[in-house]
Order: C-alpha cells, then sequence, then structure tokens
C-alpha cells in the first residue's frame, strides 16, 4: 500500500519570513505532497515566496490557502501531527519522522492529515500540540532546532519513502480536529461537574485524557458515543437534582 499523498497537507502557523514559506512549498512539491496552508501573518511578500518556490511549485503557492486561527485551519483534518525540537512532560511523548510516517500509510488511505510546523523563533506551543494525534522531533546531533524548510523537507520525505512500506488494511474514516474538539469540550464540563478533574488545574488532566484517546485513532461514530454517553450523564445528574432538590 502506498501513502495517498493526495490527502497531505503542509501547514505552517505564523511563519516569520516569506523565503521559508517559498521554500517549504519547493519541498513539499519535490516530495510530492501539493497543498500547503498558511495560518496568520497575512502580509508575506508574495514575490519572495515566488522565488524560493522557484517554477517548479508555482502551483502550490498560487493554491495556499490562509487561516486566521490554528483551529479553523485544521477543522477539516483528521489526523494531525505536529513538530518540536522541545521535549517534555507537557509536549507529549514524540516519534521520529520514520517512525510517524509508517503509521500515517494506512491512515492517509481515507483520512485527511495536516503536517504542521511552528514559527521559527518559538516553534509550536503546549496549546498548539493538543490539536495533534502524533508529535515529531526530528533527532539531531548538537543544535536541537533545524531551519523551517529543512524540517519540512524531512518530515515530507519520510512520508514519501513510507510509500513503499508493507501491505496494510487502510484505517476507516476518523473524527475530524472539529468533531473531537467538540467531544473534549463536553466532556471537560461533564467530568467537572462529577468532580473528576482537579478544579484547581483541569486542563492538566485533559491533557492527558486527550494523549490516551489520540492513541485509539478515534472514529466518527466512536466520537458520536462518547458524546451521546455524557449527555447521559447530563441527563441523569438534572433527572436526580429535579428528583431530590
Amino acid at each position: 500500500m502506498n501513502m495517498n499523498l493526495d490527502n497531505v497537507t503542509i501547514v505552517l502557523k505564523g511563519p516569520k519570513f516569506p523565503g521559508n514559506v517559498g521554500s517549504a512549498a519547493r519541498c513539499a512539491k519535490n516530495m510530492g505532497i501539493g497543498k500547503l496552508i498558511v495560518v496568520g501573518n497575512r502580509d508575506l511578500d508574495d514575490e519572495a515566496v515566488r522565488q524560493m518556490a522557484t517554477h517548479v511549485s508555482k502551483d502550490v503557492v498560487e493554491t495556499i490557502l490562509h487561516f486566521d486561527t490554528l483551529d479553523e485551519a485544521l477543522a477539516g483534518f483528521s489526523w494531525i501531527v505536529g513538530t518540536t525540537a522541545r521535549q517534555g512532560s507537557g509536549r507529549g511523548p514524540v516519534v521520529t519522522p520514520r517512525r510517524m510516517a509508517e503509521s500515517l500509510v494506512a491512515i492517509s488511505q481515507e483520512n485527511t492529515i495536516a503536517l504542521l510546523f511552528g514559527p521559527e523563533d518559538t516553534g509550536l506551543t503546549n496549546d498548539d500540540l493538543r490539536f495533534c494525534q502524533t508529535v515529531v522531533t526530528i533527532p539531531t546531533e548538537g543544535f536541537k532546532s533545524v531551519n523551517l524548510s529543512h524540517a519540512v523537507m524531512i518530515v515530507c520525505y519520510e512520508m514519501l519513502i513510507a510509500r513503499m512500506g508493507e501491505e496494510e488494511k487502510p484505517t476507516p474514516k476518523l473524527a475530524g480536529s472539529r468533531e473531537l474538539d467538540g467531544m473534549y469540550v463536553q466532556l471537560k464540563a461533564v467530568l467537572q461537574a462529577i468532580g473528576f478533574l482537579n478544579p484547581e488545574n483541569p486542563d492538566y488532566w485533559m491533557m492527558h485524557i486527550r494523549r490516551l484517546f489520540a492513541r485509539t485513532t478515534l472514529q466518527a461514530r466512536e466520537v458520536k458515543i462518547i458524546r451521546g454517553i455524557c449527555r447521559q450523564i447530563e441527563w441523569y445528574g438534572d433527572h436526580k437534582e429535579r428528583k431530590n432538590p
């Protein structure tokens, strides 16, 4: 089974330099990926972007989509991969680009995938990474971070190489980012209502719950089941309160 690169999109959050956007477009095109999203920073010099992209990736540059917020940009994706040079307990377990790509071959058959990269100076924040089911770190010797376009090239290269992986069964249609976010909002409200979450830091515990569900590749119908359970818990609590005022 080959990686379905038609379902893969590069997402750049807040890039600082137009040259890096152009270089990222060229890297993506060279590795067989033809879609690019830029989040924020709509003031980049278009000519500088085109110069670095060259004529090879002209079509990628001309079809760049722009969004103001990350949640809007990622709403239509079923699987989101975040890239980071920094590691820590708040950023989740990380994998190498190769392992990430191998794991996405089956998922890419019927699901849209976003490869998310942060700004050149700060990278993705912990809040950005909450959208991601997979977090990737590029192994380096010495200085941990690499140039934005270099990171795009490495990750895209591994996606291309993964096309030669062994035959796998396609992964069914997964829940999209917006569906998952709605589920987490509802789940957080229910868990707060029943006293499960620490009221002093509920987001810390929700981060671990997000990681738990991220490992299960939730399908859309499974999200509906979980939300149905939440609604039933809410109904039961309201019914009991009315019955025993």
